[in-house]
């Protein structure tokens, strides 16, 4: 059986993790899973929407998502 090799975004995740984790200096990490998914999600958006030109209909297919799941993360995160 073949072990699935990484992709490079997840790496750089997986990296960025652990070195938030070491650099709690011993303090309860709280709330990761929602602080990584906003990390990720905006970025991942804007540039989509840039991608395409602010064609939300085509920026929703490109992520895989409906356009209004799209309108509510532009609304979310305050993508201009």
């Amino acid at each position: 059986m073949n072990a699935v090799q990484e992709n490079e975004i997840a790496s750089c995740i997986r990296k960025a993790i652990l070195d938030y984790l070491d650099d709690l200096d011993g303090e309860k990490p709280t709330q990761i899973y929602n602080m990584v998914i906003s990390s990720v999600e905006k970025p991942l958006i804007e540039i989509t929407m840039q991608y395409t030109n602010g064609n939300q209909t085509q920026a929703a297919e490109v992520l895989g998502i409906n356009r209004n799941t799209l309108r509510q993360k532009i609304k979310l995160y305050q993508i201009k």
